[in-house]
């Protein structure tokens, strides 16, 4: 089973004139907006360019500097630029715009960056959300609010950028990246949205009824690529209203959202017939959860599920799966602290999630058998 890496051992002797932009150079390019490239990106004000070959020179010195460290979410990430900058087909990508914007005040977590991948094309790559749990509680927001303040900024990123770079463009983004990447695409200036291409999205959270019934997504929706590996989770959350192409992946469960996972040819990634019927019963049982919820419920129990997480002093994803015995003691002795009212409301709201999945758990083992 071949994957990223593989890809780029075959290709990245070949520029984009000799073998042209393709799928799994898009979440090449979505991973790499995962980087923290302060210090050697320039932001969108500057209007400067570098290579990625120049970018990781400038790494390369920055890393011989005690405690320097270029941070990212994967750990893949450090191998993946020192890999593009030393091939042919993207060391000479220019890299431009690059924004990193967490606001826990607001709820926002943002990050994009744009490259100019030849004198014809550009991608513009919205990071997915991080390990900030102010990034993971944007995310749930979707589930009340019409709009979130990272999509509000993906579409004057994009506005901002688009005179900036240069021929058609892609645009795309892994997780709540893909989804920053349609909104931006369907709400930005006509004169922008003609030279779109194709609009990425990869294993992203959907959208509700009433944008996706909205004029700019629907003359917008034909470009937009939709992927979602096999046992998708995050990419069955809410709804989409477009093709879904379901993608291989060498790992089992929650850990096929990594793209690094995801199997790939030589110019396309790896199809596969159908998503798994776990895939299936998940996103069945939260879509159905949700309906029983109107926005208000909604907000009151994302609220103050993060409230106490806040309380229990948790600032990232992280700390859940590497200190979870501790936070669950801080998390229960914050639980005592509120309101009687508010922990019966959370009580009943769990209570319902796990009747939704007992009603449908009997299909799930009939589609295993």
């Amino acid at each position: 089973m071949a994957r990223l890496f593989d890809y780029l051992a075959w290709r990245g002797d070949l520029d984009f004139s000799a073998s042209p932009f393709n799928p799994v150079d898009n979440i090449i390019l979505s991973q790499l907006a995962y980087l923290t490239l302060d210090g050697i990106v320039s932001s969108p004000d500057r209007n400067e360019k570098i290579s990625i070959e120049s970018a990781v020179n400038i790494y390369n010195e920055k890393e011989k500097k005690p405690g320097f460290k270029l941070s990212s979410f994967f750990k893949e990430d450090h191998e993946l630029i020192r890999t593009l900058g030393a091939s042919k087909r993207f060391g000479n990508c220019m890299l431009l715009g690059y924004v990193n914007h967490i606001d826990t005040e607001r709820e926002i977590q943002f990050s994009a960056v744009c490259i100019q991948i030849d004198n014809e094309n550009a991608f513009v790559a919205y990071r997915g959300t991080d390990v900030n749990i102010v990034g993971w509680k944007e995310d749930f927001n979707m589930c009340f609010k019409e709009v979130i303040p990272s999509q509000t900024e993906a579409v004057e990123y994009l506005e901002k950028m688009a005179p900036l770079i240069k021929g058609e463009l892609y645009v795309g983004g892994h997780s709540k990246g893909g989804n920053l990447a349609i909104y931006a695409c369907a709400n930005c200036d006509e004169n922008i949205s003609k030279r779109i291409k194709n609009i990425y999205c990869n294993d992203a959270p959907g959208f509700n009824e009433k944008f996706l019934s909205s004029e700019g997504f629907n003359k917008i929706k034909d470009k937009i690529l939709f992927y979602v590996p096999q046992s998708s989770i995050i990419g069955m959350f809410m709804d989409h209203a477009a093709e879904t192409t379901v993608i291989k992946s060498s790992e089992e469960g929650l850990m096929q959202h990594n793209l690094y996972s995801w199997e790939v040819t030589y110019n396309n990634l790896v199809h596969a017939e159908k998503s798994t019927a776990g895939s299936q019963f998940v996103s069945k049982t939260l879509r159905e959860w949700l309906e029983k919820l109107d926005n208000n419920k909604r907000e009151q129990f994302i609220e103050s599920l993060y409230n106490i997480l806040i309380m229990a002093n948790v600032q990232s994803i992280a700390e859940l799966e590497t200190s979870w015995l501790q936070i669950t003691g801080r998390v229960l002795k914050s639980l005592s602290s509120v309101e009687e009212s508010k922990r019966k409301m959370m009580n009943e709201t769990i209570k319902e999630l796990f009747r939704t999945a007992g009603r449908n758990i009997e299909s799930l083992i009939k589609q295993e058998k």
